[in-house]
């Protein structure tokens, strides 16, 4: 693991939090990670761990089926609780499906990553009988990911939040989509924020954000930022 250092939040006493940013469908390197926080935890038993998937699970890589399997079937490190979070990209998936007759929102999705997404299912974007192939257990699973998760001092979110609203009135969507102005933000906010969305060359590490998408769907590492205490450092894979 990446040296720890002092985080702009905290948790409880006895908590700790593993937090991975977009996977894009690269499933291999998911399951790599997933075993080293298998090893992290082997190597320092104690606190109580959490594993948390923060979003964008399908497009653009070439097994998107194999990324949703993962986080469906048992639990991928053995002895720690998971919750999963909603990402635009899911969204927009399930946008199409639900609409395959919408052009637009067909169109959209194609357009930013979901060909490889159906290809991973052995579906053809040309054929939207094919699409069928996508399983119903898997779309279901979809409609039941969370928007966001708060714990101790940090609130978990796919994209972030709007600055200017209190934590109890954010809007789903932009928990999931937004970018500005909550980035750019120097302001308090009620929370620190741990997203993806956004990708960055290495994880970012500001007083009122954690940011974990490294892009490892062009080439960069898959991140997880590890909390604990008023701690975080990183593993990666």
């Amino acid at each position: 693991m990446l040296a720890e250092s002092l985080s702009p939040g905290w948790l409880p006493p006895g908590l700790r939090v593993y937090a991975i940013g977009d996977a894009h469908g690269c499933a291999a390197r998911l399951a790599v990670l997933h075993a080293g926080i298998a090893a992290d935890m082997a190597a320092r038993p104690g606190p109580k761990p959490l594993l948390l998937h923060l979003g964008d699970y399908v497009d653009r890589g070439e097994d998107s089926a194999g990324v949703v399997a993962l986080l469906r079937g048992r639990p991928p490190v053995p002895g720690a609780e998971m919750i999963n979070l909603v990402g635009n990209h899911e969204q927009m998936m399930l946008a199409a499906l639900d609409a395959a007759a919408d052009a637009r929102r067909v169109g959209f999705w194609l357009d930013n990553g979901g060909a490889p997404t159906l290809a991973s299912y052995g579906a053809d974007p040309e054929d939207k009988e094919s699409w069928a192939l996508v399983p119903e257990g898997d779309i279901a699973w979809m409609r039941r990911l969370r928007p966001s998760f708060t714990l101790g001092g940090y609130l978990f979110a796919h994209a972030g939040i709007r600055p200017d609203l209190p934590l109890d009135r954010q809007d789903p969507f932009d928990l999931a989509w937004i970018r500005e102005p909550f980035l750019s933000w120097r302001g308090e906010l009620p929370a620190v924020v741990v997203h993806g969305h956004t990708p960055s060359d290495w994880p970012e590490v500001l007083p009122h954000r954690i940011g974990v998408d490294t892009g490892a769907v062009y080439g960069g590492p898959l991140s997880c930022a590890v909390l604990e205490g008023d701690r975080v450092g990183f593993l990666f894979a």
